[in-house]
């Protein structure tokens, strides 16, 4: 634990400009970001009296071992600073809005040749827009499913659609006309780009302009006496008002808002947003916030609005015309000129006082209120198992203190080859695969480890010499505590070894357990417990003539047994990748004046090997960077017999 005086920077030394700084722990990791009108008024307050200090922010500041600031021009831009650093240092002791489900989107890929729409869940990828969120994936098929009627875009996958392209031949959609069929030709790149933008008009909210055409194409088909296309007309009209049923209006006037709500205490909330467009709800979105550090709910406000809009480099954020909110953030303004700025025209920033919009934003809270008691019932059982299973581990291992950092490795390999080893991260008893890791073993000729325990030393040795170094270079980074002018700026930082684990996990029994230990006293390193995790009797290894027996009802034993059953199917899914990507091209690694690029390049056209070895010396050069000598050298490769190229 530090203590913020051998780290607090002199009075004079802090700018009275607007700025935003990070606290930073002994790792050089970003734990907490913040902003401020004056850093000289505002830094001060971390520094005071710790006793002075709500609990967390105390914990906060014995945490960390510096802070650093950037100074601004505006406060809007230490607004988006504040947001931009948010999401990408995710600092432990920031709000984390985790969502309370995942929720599906309605996408449409319109950065591709031929848009596609499907379900979507995950992060948003850009160049595609998104219609949701959806309580259910059901939801958007069945809306879907109506639509393709009226705009019938691609649905099938790129796979489909490349067979479909080779056979000359449309998908079942294609012969029931819920899709335009691009793949065999029936319309061009440019007519279905426009029946994926008319997809996307409607689907924005834009739906009384295709009623209306329809209606009069029906009306004017009915009077040529051309009753059968006036019937199909009159069919695709249904098949619209059906789909905008599914969202009954809930603003009279055709507003496009989004309505947030939150309700909690002083250490969790759960947040619900409603998306009203064209006076409709198209999306609810709920998280639920664990407040690491004091807030109040117009700093959340505010924070929450960051979160839901802060620009990506993946997607753009949707600002609608008015953001209703229960309580103003602590500068109102800022925010209502930076959302202005995202959207590109002025955006009302308000507390609905009545009408409509008081009743709607009325049942967004009982919707919060709602998942708040929801996420308690079922976390309440999980927080207290999770703290349980560490305190066991801590005590069974003897452990100077709860493991809040586990890494668990594995090692997979067939007869010797194809060695591939994982490396799995639990924090706080939970998963966090951002950090997941995967090795391809070495070995000290390049082929590979001789046995599991060298396999085991070499992945510990690579794993843990990263450490040294990157801790090394974040330890000479950190030295100076103070402002970061744009030359001292880092760049972006990626996802790093720089901070170890409490306890490292094997998958093995004493062997295993020995070399991963050898490993860490090579590195000079002893502050990182190891133990294993043997298969036959569960039994944990921690170096000793005797394991550690836990009892098969143990929260701890169980929470171990996840880590290595995570960290196994992980290596084995890496494994496997590497034998079946070896196998498949190893045929055309002996083929002479093919590189792995263009053999990627003809198994990726023709979809497998087999495909491959049935098509003619034509059909291989048409492949691009295929020439004639190369498709001839190809087809010799896959017929040693010497079967007839025409």
């Amino acid at each position: 634990m530090a203590n913020p005086i051998s780290y607090r920077p002199k009075p004079g030394e802090i700018p009275a400009d607007p700025g935003v700084y990070r606290f930073r722990d002994e790792y050089g990791r970003v734990i907490y970001v913040g902003k401020a009108k004056s850093l000289r008024s505002r830094l001060p307050n971390y520094f005071q009296d710790i006793t002075n200090l709500h609990p967390r922010t105390a914990q906060m500041v014995t945490s960390a071992a510096s802070v650093e600031w950037t100074v601004v021009t505006t406060e809007v831009e230490a607004l988006a600073l504040e947001y931009s650093w948010i999401k990408e240092f995710d600092p432990r002791f920031n709000v984390k809005y985790r969502d309370d489900k995942s929720y599906p989107y309605l996408a449409v890929t319109m950065s591709e040749p031929f848009p596609r729409a499907l379900v979507m869940r995950g992060a948003k990828r850009k160049g595609t827009k998104y219609f949701g969120p959806y309580g259910h994936a059901w939801a958007i098929r069945e809306t879907l499913d109506l639509l393709l009627r009226v705009f019938p875009i691609r649905t099938c996958s790129n796979g489909v659609f490349q067979r479909a392209q080779r056979s000359g031949r449309p998908c079942l959609l294609g012969y029931i006309d819920k899709c335009s069929a691009p793949c065999v030709g029936r319309v061009t790149e440019a007519e279905h780009k426009v029946i994926a933008e008319e997809f996307c008009a409607f689907m924005a909210g834009d739906a009384s302009r295709f009623v209306t055409r329809i209606t009069a194409e029906m009306r004017a088909a009915a009077a040529e006496q051309d009753y059968e296309r006036a019937a199909r007309l009159r069919d695709d009209v249904g098949a619209l008002e059906r789909a905008l049923e599914k969202n009954a209006v809930v603003l009279a006037d055709g507003t496009d808002a989004d309505i947030f709500a939150l309700a909690g205490d002083d250490l969790e909330a759960a947040v619900q947003v409603f998306h009203v467009r064209k006076g409709r709800i198209r999306g609810q979105r709920g998280w639920v916030v664990e407040k690491a550090i004091e807030i109040s709910d117009a700093e959340l406000i505010e924070q929450l609005i960051g979160q839901v809009y802060a620009v990506d480099e993946k997607y753009e954020a949707a600002v609608p015309k008015e953001v209703l909110i229960p309580i103003l953030p602590p500068e109102p303004e800022q925010v209502t000129k930076w959302l202005s700025e995202l959207r590109g025209s002025k955006v009302d920033l308000r507390v609905p006082l009545r009408g409509d919009k008081k009743e709607l934003a009325a049942t967004v809270h009982k919707n919060a209120e709602h998942a708040l008691v929801l996420h308690r019932t079922k976390r309440a059982g999980d927080l207290t198992t999770r703290a349980a299973a560490l305190n066991e581990i801590q005590n069974a291992l003897d452990l100077p203190s709860a493991p809040l950092r586990i890494e668990c490795y594995d090692i997979s390999h067939t007869g010797g080859t194809f060695q591939s080893a994982s490396m799995v991260v639990f924090e706080d008893g939970l998963p966090r695969k951002s950090e997941y890791r995967l090795f391809s073993i070495k070995g000290n000729d390049g082929n590979g480890a001789r046995d599991d325990t060298a396999a085991m030393y070499e992945v510990i040795q690579r794993r843990f010499s990263r450490y040294l170094k990157d801790a090394l270079k974040s330890s000479e980074l950190n030295l100076i505590s103070g402002e970061i002018t744009p030359e001292m700026e880092p760049e972006p930082e990626k996802k790093r070894f720089a901070y170890p684990p409490n306890l490292v996990v094997v998958d093995g029994g004493q062997p295993q357990v020995a070399a991963a230990q050898k490993a860490l006293t090579d590195l000079g390193i002893t502050d990182v417990s190891v133990v294993g995790l043997a298969k036959r009797l569960e039994e944990v290894w921690t170096g000793d003539a005797y394991p550690v027996i836990l009892p098969r009802t143990s929260d701890g034993l169980y929470l171990l047994q996840r880590l290595r059953d995570e960290a196994h199917r992980f290596a084995i899914q890496a494994h496997r990748k590497r034998r079946s990507k070896s196998m498949t091209t190893s045929v055309l690694d002996d083929i002479s004046g093919l590189g792995p690029i263009r053999a990627q390049a003809l198994l990726k056209h023709f979809g497998s090997l087999a495909k491959l070895k049935s098509a003619s010396v034509d059909e291989i050069a048409s492949v691009r960077g295929m020439g004639e000598a190369t498709a001839q050298a190809v087809f010799a490769g896959l017929h040693p017999a010497g079967a007839d190229s025409g």
